[in-house]
């Protein structure tokens, strides 16, 4: 996970259903269950929500 994580970061997806995909950080919510989520807007204008252990920082913005 990215405790670092922050809105307009761009992030690569490691694992799950979007893994390979990269894309903006954005929306960063804690859910009932107490696990951290995000939103990744893809370059594309496509939007989806992962969790947030799922993914990790790329360099550069």
């Amino acid at each position: 996970m990215a405790p670092d994580l922050k809105d307009g970061d761009r992030c690569k997806v490691t694992a799950g259903t979007h893994q390979g995909k990269t894309g903006t950080v954005s929306h960063i919510n804690t859910s009932k269950t107490g696990h951290l989520t995000i939103t990744v807007t893809q370059p594309n204008g496509v939007r989806f929500k992962t969790l947030a252990k799922n993914v990790v920082v790329l360099a550069g913005k």
